[in-house]
């Protein structure tokens, strides 16, 4: 609807996408100068968010509504002549759409209404920022596969196998490297004499735009945004702006995303290794997150060594690389236990061959860190750095998926969505020779998991009179055999080769 020179739809689904685009004054740096805000309105919310300058003298506000209704707004900002209004109506929630993630049980996860939430997911840091083509190939390997989360970066990444520039930049400027901007040429475009000219208080929306239409095909295909607001890896000077630069930035991508409701904010990928960075510079930015997100995405920063202080009351979850070669998984018990979170391991070592111990892995080690972690009651993540001529790292780059651990998420994701409840919580009572998971709410339930043990077969027992019904499952061949109903002691026989696990469901826990 185009009402007084502002465009806006007189209808949203509920945790939609609801936006007021509007003209306004484009002198000087809209960026900067100006600013605009949007209160909306309805029986049980009013939600005040901070709008964006999108070029070529257009404004946007965007908001998330969190219940169905009728609807008003008032837009208002410097930027303006004078005071916008509308009105809109809620309607319910299309299929598919259950709303924003939130923490519940304290280490587990579920949408807004309720559907739990097992998290499987992938990094991809900067497969946003590659050709259309590539691009499409990684839309459809994520259609292919389990993936519910993927972890990616705002900003492009100079690294190992990433030495080329990106398709778009997020702030107007000239790379180094340009063949535009010379060496020569430099001094007199920056008075510095080498980085990279970018001004960093004029983004480039274009750059935004193309990450909003990858973050919503994304949640068309139920696939949560796990951002990366900053990393270290950079040539271009993004990582070490000035404070007030790095706050423009945080105020500016809040108010571009926080209305996408697949959106997850991490801070930092390895806040640890900015030189620029101390605590007290995260710190102020979670602040501005926690001011400015009023929907309360769900919150993370992740390390390279040491580990950000996760008891933080703004994080939401603890995002963490593993700081041991041979453990990861392992400590997951240790990690609840500490930080009364739930534990996102979001790098665990990846599936490939490259010569960096990150990421040579096996497909049967990854896939036992996956089912450890799991039966642990954390939600482990994947990524795949195998070489190939063309250097398209599925781990930075997406495009297709080269090795065998990925084929077997979905078999895991399966078992995990037919646990009773909201998640797994670690069995500290069960043998120590394997990792058994129970309901977080109660047992009747157990799902043992052998890892790289090979028993040939396991004795039980629970009690005289409960019946059990037990089932086999081989995680690598993805493969669940039923072996009957017991009662008081038995016995259950094992094929004696790793990666196997035991489901024992009391009789009345058994889906119909």
């Amino acid at each position: 609807m185009d009402t007084a020179g502002f465009i806006y739809e007189k209808t949203v689904e509920k945790w939609g996408l609801f936006q007021v685009e509007c003209r306004g004054r484009a002198d000087g740096n809209p960026f900067v100068d100006y600013q605009i805000q949007g209160i909306f309105s309805g029986e049980q919310e009013e939600v005040r968010v901070e709008g964006f300058y999108d070029g070529e003298g257009i404004y946007k506000v965007r908001f998330m509504p969190s219940y169905e209704g009728d609807y008003h707004f008032v837009i208002k900002g410097n930027c303006l002549e004078q005071e916008l209004t509308g009105e809109f109506k809620v309607c319910p929630a299309s299929e598919g759409n259950h709303g924003i993630m939130r923490v519940v049980n304290t280490y587990h996860f579920a949408y807004e209404d309720g559907t739990p939430y097992y998290s499987v997911g992938t990094t991809c840091y900067v497969w946003e920022l590659q050709s259309d083509e590539l691009i499409e190939q990684t839309f459809k390997t994520l259609k292919e596969n389990a993936f519910n989360k993927i972890r990616f970066c705002i900003f492009p990444k100079h690294y190992d196998y990433n030495l080329g520039e990106p398709r778009s930049y997020p702030y107007e400027g000239i790379p180094m490297d340009s063949s535009v901007l010379t060496r020569d040429n430099f001094m007199e475009y920056t008075g510095k004499t080498e980085g990279s000219y970018f001004d960093f208080k004029r983004f480039r929306p274009e750059h935004f735009q193309h990450i909003e239409q990858c973050i919503e095909r994304l949640g068309e295909l139920g696939i949560e945004a796990d951002i990366i607001v900053m990393h270290p890896y950079d040539r271009w000077g993004f990582s070490c702006m000035k404070p007030e630069e790095d706050d423009l930035y945080w105020n500016y991508v809040i108010a571009r995303f926080a209305a996408y409701r697949n959106v997850w904010w991490s801070l930092a990928n390895e806040y640890d290794l900015f030189e620029h960075k101390s605590v007290k510079d995260w710190e102020r930015y979670a602040q501005i997150i926690c001011q400015k997100d009023p929907y309360r995405h769900l919150r993370s920063i992740h390390n390279c060594h040491a580990f950000y202080d996760h008891s933080r009351p703004w994080i939401t979850h603890c995002s963490i690389q593993r700081q041991d070669l041979y453990k990861s998984a392992e400590l997951v018990n240790e990690w609840r236990m500490r930080y009364r979170k739930p534990v996102v391991l979001d790098e665990i070592a990846y599936e490939g061959n490259i010569q960096h111990g990150w990421g040579n892995i096996s497909g049967e080690e990854l896939l036992r860190r996956f089912w450890e972690a799991a039966c642990r009651g954390g939600y482990p993540g994947h990524g795949e750095t195998y070489l190939n001529p063309e250097d398209i790292l599925w781990w930075s780059h997406g495009g297709t998926l080269h090795g065998e651990s990925h084929k077997r998420f979905g078999f895991l994701l399966k078992i995990l969505q037919e646990t009773p409840g909201y998640g797994l919580m670690p069995y500290n009572k069960s043998a120590w020779d394997e990792v058994c998971a129970v309901p977080e709410e109660g047992k009747d339930y157990y799902l043992i998991y052998y890892s790289f043990m090979r028993p040939s077969f396991r004795e039980f027992y629970f009690d005289d009179t409960t019946e059990w019904d037990v089932e086999v499952i081989d995680t690598w061949e993805m493969s669940i055999k039923k072996c009957g109903t017991y009662r008081g002691r038995f016995q259950v026989q094992l094929p004696g080769k790793p990666y196997m696990a035991v489901r024992i469901r009391k009789q009345d826990e058994k889906e119909v």
